[in-house]
């Protein structure tokens, strides 16, 4: 395995382990914002009154899809965890890459 893809292999059993943390096991509540175009739910999840989407962001677990965000909260929560190297955010430019893009090259 080369280090790019041992980084993001890292970065996304990280990202795994952050949602389990914070919603694994319990009851949590969707607040539906929209469709995506293959039918698929867009929204935000509380748990409790936590809310899963920004701390994800937050911890650098998570991009902001700004297809689908218009959320100046959100963006304002990426941009200060790449400013402090969190997560994602401490890997080398050259090694991220939103899920998006990636999916459009090829990977599923």
């Amino acid at each position: 395995m080369n280090s790019i893809r041992a980084c993001r292999a890292l970065a996304g059993t990280q990202a795994r382990r952050s949602l389990s943390d914070l919603a694994f096991g319990k009851v949590v509540r969707v607040v539906v914002r929209d469709t995506d175009r293959y039918g698929r739910t867009v929204g935000r999840v509380y748990a409790g009154q936590l809310d899963v989407n920004a701390d994800m962001v937050r911890r650098g677990a998570a991009w902001v899809y700004r297809r689908y965000s218009d959320d100046p909260a959100l963006l304002r929560i990426e941009h200060e965890a790449q400013a402090e190297h969190r997560g994602l955010w401490g890997l080398p430019e050259a090694e991220r890459m939103p899920p998006w893009e990636w999916r459009r090259v090829g990977h599923r």
